[in-house]
Protein backbone atom coordinates (compact mmCIF):
# COMPACT_ATOMS: atom_id res chain seq x y z
CA UNK A 1 0.00 0.00 0.00
CA UNK A 2 2.89 2.34 0.89
CA UNK A 3 4.72 1.58 -2.39
CA UNK A 4 1.53 2.07 -4.48
CA UNK A 5 0.88 5.44 -2.82
CA UNK A 6 4.42 6.53 -3.66
CA UNK A 7 4.27 5.40 -7.33
CA UNK A 8 0.84 6.95 -7.95
CA UNK A 9 1.13 10.10 -5.86
CA UNK A 10 0.23 12.43 -8.78
CA UNK A 11 -2.82 10.31 -9.61
CA UNK A 12 -4.03 10.52 -6.04
CA UNK A 13 -3.50 14.27 -6.01
CA UNK A 14 -5.32 14.60 -9.36
CA UNK A 15 -8.32 12.79 -7.93
CA UNK A 16 -8.38 15.18 -5.02
CA UNK A 17 -8.21 18.08 -7.47
CA UNK A 18 -11.24 16.86 -9.36
CA UNK A 19 -13.19 16.60 -6.16
CA UNK A 20 -12.14 20.01 -4.88
CA UNK A 21 -12.59 22.00 -8.12
CA UNK A 22 -16.09 20.62 -8.62
CA UNK A 23 -17.06 21.56 -5.11
CA UNK A 24 -20.09 23.80 -4.80
CA UNK A 25 -22.47 24.54 -2.02
CA UNK A 26 -26.23 24.75 -2.43
CA UNK A 27 -28.05 26.57 0.34
CA UNK A 28 -31.73 26.25 1.04
CA UNK A 29 -33.44 29.13 2.80
CA UNK A 30 -36.25 28.04 5.08
CA UNK A 31 -38.75 30.28 6.75
CA UNK A 32 -38.81 30.31 10.55
CA UNK A 33 -40.58 27.42 12.25
CA UNK A 34 -44.37 27.66 12.25
CA UNK A 35 -47.16 25.28 13.23
CA UNK A 36 -47.48 24.18 9.58
CA UNK A 37 -44.38 24.83 7.45
CA UNK A 38 -46.13 23.63 4.28
CA UNK A 39 -48.28 26.75 4.29
CA UNK A 40 -45.29 29.11 4.35
CA UNK A 41 -43.55 30.52 1.23
CA UNK A 42 -40.23 28.87 0.32
CA UNK A 43 -37.36 30.19 -1.79
CA UNK A 44 -34.47 28.23 -3.29
CA UNK A 45 -31.11 30.03 -3.31
CA UNK A 46 -28.14 28.51 -5.17
CA UNK A 47 -24.63 29.93 -4.87
CA UNK A 48 -21.28 28.60 -6.08
CA UNK A 49 -18.55 28.94 -3.50
CA UNK A 50 -15.06 29.64 -4.85
CA UNK A 51 -12.03 28.50 -2.81
CA UNK A 52 -10.20 31.40 -1.17
CA UNK A 53 -6.82 29.95 -2.28
CA UNK A 54 -5.73 28.47 -5.57
CA UNK A 55 -6.54 24.75 -5.51
CA UNK A 56 -3.70 23.87 -7.85
CA UNK A 57 -1.14 25.52 -5.60
CA UNK A 58 -2.54 23.70 -2.59
CA UNK A 59 -2.36 20.34 -4.36
CA UNK A 60 1.22 20.99 -5.45
CA UNK A 61 2.10 21.71 -1.83
CA UNK A 62 0.37 18.51 -0.72
CA UNK A 63 2.25 16.43 -3.30
CA UNK A 64 5.55 17.72 -1.94
CA UNK A 65 4.75 16.84 1.66
CA UNK A 66 6.54 13.86 3.20
CA UNK A 67 4.20 11.01 4.12
CA UNK A 68 4.94 9.55 7.57
CA UNK A 69 3.42 6.29 8.76
CA UNK A 70 3.17 5.05 12.37
CA UNK A 71 2.82 1.45 13.54
CA UNK A 72 2.76 -0.06 17.07
CA UNK A 73 3.43 -3.65 18.09
CA UNK A 74 4.93 -5.85 20.83
CA UNK A 75 8.25 -7.64 20.57
CA UNK A 76 8.12 -11.45 20.47
CA UNK A 77 10.46 -14.01 21.97
CA UNK A 78 11.82 -15.22 18.61
CA UNK A 79 12.09 -11.76 17.01
CA UNK A 80 15.14 -10.62 15.10
CA UNK A 81 15.75 -7.06 13.97
CA UNK A 82 14.54 -7.99 10.47
CA UNK A 83 11.40 -9.87 11.52
CA UNK A 84 10.32 -7.11 13.92
CA UNK A 85 10.80 -4.32 11.39
CA UNK A 86 9.10 -6.29 8.62
CA UNK A 87 6.07 -6.95 10.84
CA UNK A 88 5.88 -3.22 11.47
CA UNK A 89 5.89 -2.41 7.75
CA UNK A 90 9.51 -1.19 7.71
CA UNK A 91 11.89 -2.11 4.91
CA UNK A 92 15.25 -0.70 6.02
CA UNK A 93 18.42 -2.83 6.00
CA UNK A 94 20.48 0.01 7.49
CA UNK A 95 18.15 0.32 10.48
CA UNK A 96 18.15 -3.46 11.02
CA UNK A 97 21.96 -3.49 10.94
CA UNK A 98 22.10 -0.68 13.53
CA UNK A 99 19.80 -2.62 15.88
CA UNK A 100 22.07 -5.67 15.59
CA UNK A 101 25.32 -3.78 16.11
CA UNK A 102 24.63 -0.95 18.57
CA UNK A 103 25.00 -1.93 22.25
CA UNK A 104 21.98 0.06 23.41
CA UNK A 105 19.83 -0.70 20.35
CA UNK A 106 20.31 -4.45 20.94
CA UNK A 107 18.32 -4.10 24.18
CA UNK A 108 15.24 -3.93 21.96
CA UNK A 109 15.43 -7.70 21.46
CA UNK A 110 17.29 -8.73 24.62
CA UNK A 111 15.66 -9.84 27.87
CA UNK A 112 11.92 -10.33 28.12
CA UNK A 113 9.65 -10.01 25.12
CA UNK A 114 6.42 -7.94 25.03
CA UNK A 115 8.21 -4.60 24.85
CA UNK A 116 5.90 -1.88 23.53
CA UNK A 117 7.34 -0.59 20.24
CA UNK A 118 6.26 2.34 18.05
CA UNK A 119 7.90 2.93 14.68
CA UNK A 120 7.73 5.96 12.40
CA UNK A 121 8.57 5.38 8.72
CA UNK A 122 8.25 7.26 5.44
CA UNK A 123 6.12 6.18 2.48
CA UNK A 124 8.87 3.96 1.10
CA UNK A 125 9.18 2.00 4.37
CA UNK A 126 12.39 3.72 5.47
CA UNK A 127 12.57 3.93 9.28
CA UNK A 128 12.70 7.44 10.73
CA UNK A 129 12.35 6.72 14.45
CA UNK A 130 11.66 3.79 16.76
CA UNK A 131 10.71 4.03 20.45
CA UNK A 132 10.42 1.02 22.79
CA UNK A 133 9.00 1.09 26.32
CA UNK A 134 9.38 -1.71 28.88
CA UNK A 135 9.79 -2.30 32.66
CA UNK A 136 12.58 -0.37 34.34
CA UNK A 137 15.93 -2.13 34.10
CA UNK A 138 16.56 -1.36 37.77
CA UNK A 139 14.45 -3.86 39.72
CA UNK A 140 13.93 -1.43 42.60
CA UNK A 141 12.23 1.01 40.20
CA UNK A 142 10.01 -1.47 38.33
CA UNK A 143 6.88 -0.42 40.25
CA UNK A 144 7.28 3.30 39.59
CA UNK A 145 9.34 3.79 36.42
CA UNK A 146 9.83 2.41 32.92
CA UNK A 147 12.70 2.29 30.45
CA UNK A 148 12.41 4.20 27.19
CA UNK A 149 14.73 3.16 24.34
CA UNK A 150 14.80 5.63 21.42
CA UNK A 151 16.43 5.04 18.02
CA UNK A 152 16.58 8.18 15.87
CA UNK A 153 17.83 8.76 12.31
CA UNK A 154 19.64 11.99 11.43
CA UNK A 155 21.74 13.21 8.49
CA UNK A 156 24.84 11.84 10.22
CA UNK A 157 23.34 8.39 10.88
CA UNK A 158 21.58 6.59 13.72
CA UNK A 159 21.71 7.39 17.43
CA UNK A 160 20.34 5.46 20.41
CA UNK A 161 19.31 6.66 23.85
CA UNK A 162 18.10 4.84 26.98
CA UNK A 163 16.19 6.72 29.69
CA UNK A 164 14.45 5.80 32.94
CA UNK A 165 11.11 7.62 33.11
CA UNK A 166 8.45 7.81 35.81
CA UNK A 167 5.16 6.04 35.14
CA UNK A 168 2.03 8.18 35.21
CA UNK A 169 -1.30 7.08 36.68
CA UNK A 170 -4.97 7.78 36.03
CA UNK A 171 -8.04 6.60 37.91
CA UNK A 172 -10.16 3.88 36.29
CA UNK A 173 -13.58 2.52 37.25
CA UNK A 174 -14.86 -0.96 36.54
CA UNK A 175 -17.05 -3.81 37.70
CA UNK A 176 -17.85 -7.39 36.86
CA UNK A 177 -19.71 -10.59 37.71
CA UNK A 178 -18.18 -13.98 38.49
CA UNK A 179 -19.16 -16.64 35.95
CA UNK A 180 -16.20 -19.00 36.23
CA UNK A 181 -13.29 -17.32 38.03
CA UNK A 182 -12.14 -13.94 39.33
CA UNK A 183 -9.51 -13.61 36.63
CA UNK A 184 -12.00 -14.44 33.89
CA UNK A 185 -14.35 -11.77 35.25
CA UNK A 186 -11.65 -9.07 35.32
CA UNK A 187 -10.54 -10.10 31.82
CA UNK A 188 -14.12 -9.67 30.61
CA UNK A 189 -14.19 -6.23 32.23
CA UNK A 190 -10.86 -5.41 30.54
CA UNK A 191 -8.98 -4.99 33.82
CA UNK A 192 -5.37 -6.08 34.41
CA UNK A 193 -4.79 -9.44 36.14
CA UNK A 194 -2.92 -7.56 38.87
CA UNK A 195 -6.19 -5.89 39.91
CA UNK A 196 -7.78 -9.32 40.41
CA UNK A 197 -4.76 -10.36 42.52
CA UNK A 198 -5.04 -7.23 44.64
CA UNK A 199 -8.77 -7.72 45.26
CA UNK A 200 -8.14 -11.32 46.33
CA UNK A 201 -5.46 -10.03 48.69
CA UNK A 202 -7.59 -7.20 50.10
CA UNK A 203 -10.57 -9.45 50.90
CA UNK A 204 -8.57 -12.56 51.84
CA UNK A 205 -9.56 -12.10 55.49
CA UNK A 206 -13.26 -12.10 54.54
CA UNK A 207 -13.46 -14.55 51.62
CA UNK A 208 -11.64 -17.80 50.90
CA UNK A 209 -11.22 -17.28 47.15
CA UNK A 210 -10.25 -20.92 46.66
CA UNK A 211 -13.43 -22.38 48.15
CA UNK A 212 -16.07 -19.68 48.78
CA UNK A 213 -16.25 -17.87 45.43
CA UNK A 214 -19.74 -18.30 43.92
CA UNK A 215 -21.14 -17.91 40.42
CA UNK A 216 -23.06 -14.63 40.42
CA UNK A 217 -20.78 -12.89 42.94
CA UNK A 218 -19.98 -9.36 41.78
CA UNK A 219 -17.43 -6.64 42.36
CA UNK A 220 -16.88 -2.94 41.71
CA UNK A 221 -13.47 -1.31 41.83
CA UNK A 222 -11.72 2.04 41.59
CA UNK A 223 -8.08 1.59 40.62
CA UNK A 224 -5.03 3.31 39.20
CA UNK A 225 -4.06 2.57 35.61
CA UNK A 226 -0.36 3.18 34.97
CA UNK A 227 0.80 4.58 31.63
CA UNK A 228 4.13 5.04 29.89
CA UNK A 229 4.13 8.21 27.78
CA UNK A 230 0.33 8.05 27.81
CA UNK A 231 0.24 4.41 26.64
CA UNK A 232 -1.37 1.87 29.02
CA UNK A 233 1.33 -0.57 30.08
CA UNK A 234 1.00 -4.30 29.57
CA UNK A 235 3.38 -5.63 32.19
CA UNK A 236 1.83 -6.66 35.50
CA UNK A 237 4.74 -6.06 37.85
CA UNK A 238 4.06 -2.34 37.48
CA UNK A 239 0.33 -2.45 38.04
CA UNK A 240 -1.61 0.40 39.59
CA UNK A 241 -3.11 0.18 43.06
CA UNK A 242 -6.72 -0.62 43.94
CA UNK A 243 -8.05 2.55 45.61
CA UNK A 244 -11.48 1.26 46.62
CA UNK A 245 -13.38 -1.97 46.05
CA UNK A 246 -16.65 -3.70 46.86
CA UNK A 247 -17.08 -7.46 46.62
CA UNK A 248 -20.46 -9.17 47.04
CA UNK A 249 -19.89 -12.82 47.94
CA UNK A 250 -22.88 -15.11 48.50
CA UNK A 251 -25.03 -12.06 49.28
CA UNK A 252 -22.60 -10.53 51.79
CA UNK A 253 -21.11 -7.11 50.99
CA UNK A 254 -17.42 -6.48 51.69
CA UNK A 255 -15.86 -3.06 51.10
CA UNK A 256 -12.36 -1.63 51.29
CA UNK A 257 -10.66 1.71 50.74
CA UNK A 258 -6.94 2.52 50.55
CA UNK A 259 -5.52 5.08 53.00
CA UNK A 260 -1.93 6.00 53.80
CA UNK A 261 -1.11 7.50 57.18
CA UNK A 262 2.34 8.88 58.14
CA UNK A 263 3.62 5.36 58.88
CA UNK A 264 2.30 3.13 56.10
CA UNK A 265 -0.62 2.57 53.76
CA UNK A 266 -3.34 -0.01 54.31
CA UNK A 267 -6.94 -0.94 53.49
CA UNK A 268 -9.92 -0.20 55.73
CA UNK A 269 -13.68 -0.52 55.49
CA UNK A 270 -15.61 2.74 55.19
CA UNK A 271 -16.01 3.01 58.97
CA UNK A 272 -12.23 2.94 59.46
CA UNK A 273 -11.90 -0.71 60.56
CA UNK A 274 -8.68 -2.15 59.16
CA UNK A 275 -8.75 -4.92 56.56
CA UNK A 276 -5.10 -5.60 57.32
CA UNK A 277 -4.41 -8.10 60.05
CA UNK A 278 -1.23 -8.96 61.93
CA UNK A 279 -0.82 -11.99 59.61
CA UNK A 280 -1.56 -12.17 55.89
CA UNK A 281 -3.80 -15.00 54.75
CA UNK A 282 -1.19 -16.26 52.27
CA UNK A 283 2.58 -16.02 51.74
CA UNK A 284 1.92 -15.44 48.04
CA UNK A 285 -0.32 -13.25 45.96
CA UNK A 286 -3.43 -14.99 44.60
CA UNK A 287 -2.35 -18.61 43.94
CA UNK A 288 -3.66 -22.18 43.96
CA UNK A 289 -3.77 -24.26 47.15
CA UNK A 290 -2.70 -27.76 46.18
CA UNK A 291 -2.74 -29.31 49.63
CA UNK A 292 -4.38 -27.99 52.80
CA UNK A 293 -3.85 -28.44 56.55
CA UNK A 294 -5.28 -31.96 56.93
CA UNK A 295 -4.59 -35.66 56.65
CA UNK A 296 -3.54 -36.64 53.13
CA UNK A 297 -1.99 -39.46 51.11
CA UNK A 298 1.67 -38.46 50.88
CA UNK A 299 2.80 -38.57 47.23
CA UNK A 300 6.36 -39.63 48.13
CA UNK A 301 5.96 -41.78 51.25
CA UNK A 302 2.84 -43.41 49.74
CA UNK A 303 0.83 -43.48 52.96
CA UNK A 304 -1.64 -41.34 54.88
CA UNK A 305 0.12 -38.62 56.86
CA UNK A 306 -0.82 -35.38 58.57
CA UNK A 307 -0.01 -32.39 56.39
CA UNK A 308 1.16 -29.76 58.87
CA UNK A 309 1.01 -26.79 56.52
CA UNK A 310 -0.47 -25.48 53.29
CA UNK A 311 1.02 -26.03 49.82
CA UNK A 312 0.66 -23.41 47.09
CA UNK A 313 1.26 -24.46 43.50
CA UNK A 314 3.13 -21.87 41.44
CA UNK A 315 5.88 -21.70 38.78
CA UNK A 316 9.52 -21.69 39.82
CA UNK A 317 10.65 -18.15 40.62
CA UNK A 318 7.27 -16.87 41.85
CA UNK A 319 7.96 -14.51 44.78
CA UNK A 320 7.31 -15.78 48.32
CA UNK A 321 6.74 -13.23 51.09
CA UNK A 322 6.65 -13.15 54.86
CA UNK A 323 3.11 -12.96 56.25
CA UNK A 324 4.00 -10.64 59.15
CA UNK A 325 6.72 -8.45 60.61
CA UNK A 326 9.45 -10.43 62.32
CA UNK A 327 13.08 -11.58 62.44
CA UNK A 328 14.60 -14.29 60.26
CA UNK A 329 15.45 -17.18 62.59
CA UNK A 330 16.74 -19.56 59.90
CA UNK A 331 17.70 -19.17 56.25
CA UNK A 332 19.28 -22.07 54.41
CA UNK A 333 18.98 -25.78 53.66
CA UNK A 334 16.89 -27.95 56.00
CA UNK A 335 16.68 -31.60 54.96
CA UNK A 336 13.49 -32.55 53.11
CA UNK A 337 12.30 -28.95 53.28
CA UNK A 338 15.11 -27.93 50.93
CA UNK A 339 15.84 -24.21 50.90
CA UNK A 340 13.93 -22.89 53.89
CA UNK A 341 13.23 -19.63 55.70
CA UNK A 342 11.83 -19.47 59.24
CA UNK A 343 10.61 -16.13 60.60
CA UNK A 344 9.87 -15.47 64.28
CA UNK A 345 6.96 -13.12 65.01
CA UNK A 346 6.92 -11.97 68.62
CA UNK A 347 7.68 -14.50 71.30
CA UNK A 348 5.73 -17.67 70.48
CA UNK A 349 4.80 -17.56 66.78
CA UNK A 350 6.93 -18.66 63.82
CA UNK A 351 6.24 -19.23 60.12
CA UNK A 352 8.14 -21.55 57.78
CA UNK A 353 8.57 -21.29 53.98
CA UNK A 354 10.05 -24.36 52.28
CA UNK A 355 11.18 -25.84 48.91
CA UNK A 356 12.41 -22.41 47.79
CA UNK A 357 14.46 -22.10 44.61
CA UNK A 358 16.30 -19.18 46.22
CA UNK A 359 16.57 -17.44 49.58
CA UNK A 360 16.62 -13.62 49.60
CA UNK A 361 17.13 -12.97 53.33
CA UNK A 362 19.73 -13.89 55.94
CA UNK A 363 19.56 -15.01 59.56
CA UNK A 364 18.95 -12.16 62.01
CA UNK A 365 17.46 -9.85 59.38
CA UNK A 366 14.36 -7.83 60.27
CA UNK A 367 11.55 -8.26 57.73
CA UNK A 368 8.26 -6.47 57.21
CA UNK A 369 4.88 -7.95 56.34
CA UNK A 370 4.71 -8.64 52.61
CA UNK A 371 8.48 -8.47 52.07
CA UNK A 372 9.96 -10.93 49.57
CA UNK A 373 12.02 -13.58 51.34
CA UNK A 374 12.62 -16.02 48.47
CA UNK A 375 11.11 -17.67 45.41
CA UNK A 376 9.06 -20.80 44.75
CA UNK A 377 11.02 -23.91 43.81
CA UNK A 378 11.13 -27.70 44.15
CA UNK A 379 14.15 -28.22 46.41
CA UNK A 380 14.28 -30.95 49.04
CA UNK A 381 11.56 -33.62 49.05
CA UNK A 382 9.14 -32.19 46.49
CA UNK A 383 7.33 -33.71 43.50
CA UNK A 384 7.07 -30.38 41.69
CA UNK A 385 7.40 -26.62 42.15
CA UNK A 386 5.36 -25.30 45.05
CA UNK A 387 5.66 -23.38 48.31
CA UNK A 388 5.14 -25.27 51.58
CA UNK A 389 4.02 -22.89 54.34
CA UNK A 390 3.64 -23.64 58.07
CA UNK A 391 2.39 -21.63 61.05
CA UNK A 392 3.55 -22.65 64.52
CA UNK A 393 2.58 -21.44 68.01
CA UNK A 394 5.04 -22.51 70.73
CA UNK A 395 6.35 -25.08 68.27
CA UNK A 396 2.92 -26.60 67.64
CA UNK A 397 1.48 -26.59 64.12
CA UNK A 398 -1.80 -24.74 63.58
CA UNK A 399 -3.91 -24.15 60.48
CA UNK A 400 -2.33 -21.08 58.81
CA UNK A 401 -5.62 -19.93 57.26
CA UNK A 402 -7.45 -19.99 60.60
CA UNK A 403 -4.54 -18.27 62.31
CA UNK A 404 -4.65 -15.44 59.78
CA UNK A 405 -8.41 -14.95 60.13
CA UNK A 406 -8.20 -14.92 63.92
CA UNK A 407 -5.35 -12.42 64.00
CA UNK A 408 -6.18 -8.98 65.37
CA UNK A 409 -6.65 -6.19 62.81
CA UNK A 410 -4.21 -3.28 62.83
CA UNK A 411 -6.20 -0.20 63.92
CA UNK A 412 -6.31 3.20 62.24
CA UNK A 413 -4.43 5.87 64.19
CA UNK A 414 -6.99 8.17 65.85
CA UNK A 415 -5.19 11.32 64.69
CA UNK A 416 -5.62 10.16 61.07
CA UNK A 417 -9.37 9.51 61.27
CA UNK A 418 -10.46 12.92 59.96
CA UNK A 419 -8.26 12.69 56.85
CA UNK A 420 -9.37 9.10 56.33
CA UNK A 421 -13.09 9.90 56.43
CA UNK A 422 -12.68 12.75 53.91
CA UNK A 423 -10.79 10.52 51.47
CA UNK A 424 -13.16 7.60 52.02
CA UNK A 425 -16.18 9.72 51.14
CA UNK A 426 -14.63 10.79 47.82
CA UNK A 427 -13.78 7.20 46.93
CA UNK A 428 -17.23 5.98 47.99
CA UNK A 429 -18.75 8.29 45.34
CA UNK A 430 -16.46 6.86 42.65
CA UNK A 431 -17.21 3.32 43.79
CA UNK A 432 -20.95 3.95 43.49
CA UNK A 433 -20.39 5.07 39.89
CA UNK A 434 -18.25 1.96 39.21
CA UNK A 435 -21.12 -0.23 40.44
CA UNK A 436 -23.30 1.04 37.57
CA UNK A 437 -20.82 -0.29 34.97
CA UNK A 438 -21.65 -4.00 35.35
CA UNK A 439 -21.31 -5.56 31.93
CA UNK A 440 -19.25 -2.64 30.59
CA UNK A 441 -15.50 -2.34 30.30
CA UNK A 442 -13.61 -0.20 32.81
CA UNK A 443 -13.49 3.48 32.02
CA UNK A 444 -11.38 6.45 32.97
CA UNK A 445 -12.53 8.89 35.58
Amino acid sequence: MQAWATRHRRAVVGGLAAGLTGLAATAFGLAPLAPDAADLPQQLVTQTVQPALDVGAQLEALSDMRLELYRSDLTRKQDTADTLLTRMGVNDAQAAAFIRQDKQARKLLEGRAQKMVRAKADASGRLIELVARYPAEQRSQSDTHFTRLSLTRSDSGWTSRVETVELQSRVQLGSGTIRSSLFAATDEAQMPDAIASQMAEIFSGDIDFHRELKRGDSFSVVYESLTADGEPINWNQAAGRVLAAEFINNGRVHQAVWFKDPQRGSYYDFSGKSKRRAFLASPMEFSRVTSGFAMRFHPIHQRMMAHTGVDYGAPVGTPARTVADGTVEFAGWQGGYGNTVIVRHGGDKTTLYAHLSRVDVRRGERVQQGQRIGAVGATGTATGPHLHYEFRVNGRHVDPLKAARNAAPIPLAEQSRGAFMAQAELLRTKLNVAATLVGDSGRGD
